[in-house]
C-alpha cells in the first residue's frame, strides 16, 4: 500500500505513540495502559488508512473528463464561474468524507494556466454555499481549446489544503496533484455543453470514473 508523502509524519507520530503506550503497559503492568495501547494502535491504523494513496487505472481521453477525488457526487448544476472560465459553466461537486481517499487528481491533460488560493470559513463542505465561502484553492487548465478548473474546498473538519500545481506545469489526465486533509469536497467546472455521465448520489474513483464528456474534442 502507497501513502501520501503529506501523511508520513501523522502515520509516524501515531506509530510512535502507540509504542509508547506498549512500553509504558509492559514495564507498569497497567490495564489501563494496555487499553490505552489498544486505541492508540486503532489510531495509527486510521491515520494510515486516511492517507493510502492507491494506484489507480481507468479510462484516459481528450473527451473524458475523469473524477479528480473520491468521493460522492453532491450537486450537479448550471453556474456563473468568473475567474477563469469567464462565464457559464458546468459545476459537479464531490464530497469527500473521512473515510474516502483524499488524494486528488486531474481531470484532464494539459497545461495549468490559473492557480488561485482563497481564505474562507470552514462550513460543511456539502453545502450549496461552500464553494464560495469556504477555504479553497482553484486550479484552471487550458486543454486544447477548452477550458477545464476544478476547486479544492476545505470543509467542517479539512484544515489544510496541499497543491502541487503551478502555472505553467503539465497537467497529466488521473495523475496527483494535491490532496485535502480530514474531509473535504473538489468541484470540476466545465463548459456547459459537456455532457454529463454521473448523477447526484453517485459514488466516484479518482481517477476512474468518469464526469463527462467535452464537446468538439
Amino acid at each position: 500500500m502507497n501513502f501520501a508523502r503529506e501523511g508520513l509524519p501523522f502515520i509516524g507520530t501515531a506509530v510512535v505513540l502507540a509504542a509508547a503506550a506498549y512500553a509504558l503497559a509492559l514495564g507498569r503492568r497497567s490495564w489501563p495502559l494496555w487499553l490505552l495501547a489498544f486505541l492508540l494502535t486503532l489510531l495509527a491504523l486510521w491515520v494510515a488508512y486516511f492517507f493510502r494513496d492507491p494506484e489507480r487505472r481507468g479510462p484516459r481521453g481528450d473527451a473524458l473528463v475523469i473524477a479528480p477525488a473520491d468521493g460522492r457526487i453532491v450537486h450537479v448544476t448550471e453556474v456563473d464561474e468568473p475567474s477563469y472560465l469567464h462565464g457559464r459553466a458546468l459545476r459537479i461537486s464531490i464530497f469527500m468524507n473521512v473515510f474516502n481517499v483524499h488524494v486528488n487528481r486531474y481531470p484532464v491533460s494539459g497545461t495549468v494556466e490559473y492557480v488561485h488560493y482563497n481564505p474562507g470559513k470552514f462550513i460543511n463542505a456539502a453545502e450549496e454555499k461552500a464553494s464560495l465561502e469556504n477555504e479553497q484553492m482553484s486550479v484552471g487548465i487550458a486543454h486544447g481549446g477548452t477550458r477545464v478548473m476544478m476547486r479544492q474546498i476545505a470543509g467542517l473538519i479539512a484544515r489544510r489544503i496541499v497543491t502541487y500545481s503551478k502555472p505553467g506545469d503539465a497537467a497529466v489526465q488521473g495523475e496527483r496533484m494535491g490532496l485535502i486533509r480530514f474531509g473535504s469536497r473538489v468541484d470540476v467546472f466545465l463548459p456547459p455543453a459537456a455532457q454529463v455521465k454521473v448523477r447526484v448520489g453517485q459514488h466516484t474513483q479518482a481517477g476512474v470514473t468518469v464526469l463527462a464528456e467535452l464537446p468538439g474534442t
